[in-house]
């Protein structure tokens, strides 16, 4: 087991962490080392986290036997093989083998193209209409004001949200086309009122498979309280470097660790918070950490923190604050009409109160009778419009993709 899990971590090593190695060696020691430019192999960061997955559960006697061919469909399965979620031989296994899944399922394929569809909106059309806002923001502009520096973060937010879940429900869609149904991956985790209810929300395999693979073998909570914490920690900086080889995804890890070792210390303390001041707070943690999560070097994430506290570029030119609806009518910095800012806003207040996509597409399979044929057509339409939207509009790719 032991040379198993060694072989998957030196290969992900190899492919993604070489030149991240040789630029910090270069920057301590003052060398000059060619960065070897290692072409990354597509989901490699999922497929070797199952595979190790595999190898714990077969030395735990966990895993039945399955020939070669099943072993190897369920660490290339397709739909969920680019960007998760990360699947156990549980879940997987039996779904392949079962000989109920081999004849096609229209309600499964109905189903399928809803979920397809619902994801494909969220990503052609919400997600990437604010990856042009966020590129802008992070990127592009050389400063930005108080309300350009939320904006561009709120975008971010906004952009990976719909980005995210919009592939979650697209691998479940393809996979219903199969009779194969994924575990749920995303549960609104803009809903969150606390960091541990969000991180049991957003990329909840990964959740699992650091818990499982990772928090328990190191003692988990087993081990005195110190111990605890430096588990806690240690799972989120490891989850950080996991997303990307860039000390900008270590600090996002860290602060997401340090942010689940304050709040199981507030547990203790027995106090309480109202709803929406622990989703305020819960919320905006989230918002400005995703800065170091999109930020491509600490010099842009340092632009858009300090704009989103520079309250001196509130004022205008003769010192005298500008009134709130000047501001709100035009973003100088992008160059948008208020109604732009506005759509924002309430796209990230509907996370909060919609329901998420599994439920609003079983929903919409329980349509019956004449609607059903109009739902249909309709669905048809809305297809051909999202295909040709990808087709004629540029679009960027899915953001997990570079993990």
């Amino acid at each position: 087991m032991s040379f198993g899990i060694a072989l998957n971590v030196l290969a992900l090593g190899y492919f993604k962490y070489t030149d991240f190695l040789i630029d910090n060696v270069n920057a301590i020691f003052h060398t000059k080392a060619p960065r070897m430019n290692i072409a990354l192999p597509l989901a490699i960061s999922f497929f070797t986290f199952q595979q190790i997955a595999y190898l714990v559960d077969c030395y735990k006697r966990l895993v039945k036997d399955y020939d070669f061919l099943s072993y190897a469909l369920f660490v290339s399965f397709f739909p969920q093989l680019i960007a998760g979620p990360i699947v156990a031989h549980y879940e997987m296994m039996p779904q392949f083998i079962k000989k109920a899944n081999l004849v096609k399922n229209y309600k499964n394929i109905l189903h399928g193209i809803i979920l397809f569809n619902i994801g494909l909106f969220k990503k052609a059309v919400i997600a990437d209409t604010f990856a042009q806002y966020a590129t802008l923001g992070f990127d592009v502009l050389p400063s930005l004001t108080f309300w350009g520096g939320w904006f561009s973060s709120l975008s971010y937010t906004t952009q990976i949200y719909f980005d995210f879940s919009g592939y979650c429900d697209m691998a479940t869609g393809c996979a219903l086309l199969f009779n194969i149904r994924l575990p749920v991956n995303f549960d609104s985790p803009y809903k969150a009122l606390n960091i541990q209810d969000f991180w049991r929300r957003w990329h909840i395999t990964l959740s699992r498979f650091l818990r499982d693979y990772l928090y328990i073998p190191l003692g988990g909570s087993r081990k005195g309280e110190l111990r605890t914490y430096a588990n806690i920690f240690t799972i989120f900086v490891i989850g950080g470097l996991w997303h990307g080889a860039a000390w900008t995804f270590v600090v996002w890890g860290c602060l997401h660790g340090l942010a689940n070792m304050v709040y199981r210390l507030w547990k203790k303390t027995g106090h309480t918070l109202g709803k929406a001041v622990a989703w305020f707070i819960t919320f905006n943690f989230i918002n400005i950490t995703w800065v170091f999560f999109r930020a491509k070097s600490f010099t842009d994430a340092k632009k858009v923190l300090s704009a989103m506290i520079d309250f001196s570029s509130l004022n205008s030119s003769s010192g005298k604050a500008q009134p709130f609806w000047r501001i709100m009518l035009f973003l100088t910095d992008f160059h948008i009409k208020s109604n732009t800012f506005y759509a924002l806003l309430l796209i990230i207040a509907l996370c909060t109160v919609l329901p998420n996509s599994l439920k609003v597409s079983e929903r919409l399979m329980n349509i019956s009778g004449r609607n059903r044929l109009y739902f249909s057509v309709a669905l048809a339409v809305f297809s051909v419009f999202l295909l040709a939207k990808m087709i004629i509009v540029p679009y960027s790719e899915f953001i997990y993709f570079n993990f």
